[in-house]
């Protein structure tokens, strides 16, 4: 009796092991990305806190300081800490880039999937500018719409959440229509129209949760690009204005002085390029999540 009340495990006990058994079998690039985003989001949100010096303060030691015990990434030409301007920019930069990769999910994936579900001239109207926008070069569609929205509005961060968010729509827009062409043609989808369900239901409840991991994978690609784009714009001059602490704007800033005080522009870049690797890790992980779900579907 003492044996088998021992081999019986509490449902606590089963529980925790079979959480512990799923999270062995999660792919290691998602566990090395999740653990590089964590620290971002530690520091996007305490960042603020306990940064040595204020990300505009001009003057906290000699223009374009070696690095020391005071300032770790030294002082660019103004005299500001870099390494406080890198740490308070990581707030920033995330949110204008994961702002406007949401913006362009819902956008493009409202547009793909009722594109795709409609068909007719409403699909073809979709489809033909989805197609027109794409054709355009990233950098230079941004750069367009920068231009049109005009002098007073260029560095507003709503402005950069929308180019953003437009530059991603169409491409997202494409990748739902794929997958609503596909789902259509399923039972539920048929047993939803004969049952006088309008479309708006039909997209909201039958489509977009049967095409969820699809749309997953393409946020996180996109996300992983974001960030890049941002700081393109930044270098630029299109993007954030001084003193904001943009990575890509503090690239531009400090570019003449890389021979001098190659820290100043050493900080952001590795800012930067941390984050994109620990997004696309993320994205391959969750690519191969996706990947096993799909083959595992009857």
């Amino acid at each position: 009796m003492a044996e088998l009340t021992a081999s019986v495990q509490s449902p606590a006990h089963y529980t925790e092991r079979t959480i512990w058994q799923r999270a062995r079998t999660l792919p290691l690039t998602l566990w090395v990305g999740a653990a590089i985003l964590v620290i971002y989001v530690i520091i996007a949100i305490t960042g603020p806190w306990w940064i040595p010096y204020s990300y505009k303060e001009i003057g906290t030691a000699p223009p374009l300081s070696q690095p020391s015990a005071a300032h770790w990434l030294g002082t660019d030409q103004l005299g500001r800490d870099v390494f406080s301007r890198v740490v308070y920019g990581t707030r920033y930069v995330m949110l204008l880039s994961l702002s406007g990769t949401v913006l362009g999910l819902v956008v493009g994936a409202f547009l793909g999937l009722l594109s795709g579900y409609l068909r007719g001239w409403f699909d073809d109207v979709i489809m033909r500018v989805s197609e027109a926008l794409i054709s355009i070069p990233f950098i230079v569609l941004g750069l367009v719409i920068i231009a049109a929205a005009g002098a007073k509005a260029s560095g507003n961060p709503l402005l950069l959440i929308g180019v953003v968010g437009i530059l991603y729509a169409p491409r997202i827009a494409r990748m739902a229509r794929a997958c609503a062409l596909e789902l259509s043609t399923r039972d539920f989808v048929t047993a939803a129209r004969l049952r006088g369900e309008s479309a708006w239901n039909i997209v909201v409840r039958e489509l977009l949760p049967n095409a969820s991991g699809t749309l997953l994978v393409e946020f996180a690609v996109r996300a992983g690009y974001a960030p890049v784009l941002i700081g393109t714009l930044g270098f630029l001059g299109f993007g954030a204005r001084p003193p904001t602490p943009e990575w890509g704007l503090m690239l531009s800033e400090n570019r003449s002085a890389l021979v001098a005080a190659p820290a100043t522009v050493l900080g952001p870049g590795v800012a930067l390029a941390l984050l994109v690797v620990g997004l696309n890790l993320c994205t391959e992980g969750v690519a191969r999540i996706v990947g096993r779900t799909a083959q595992r579907r009857p």
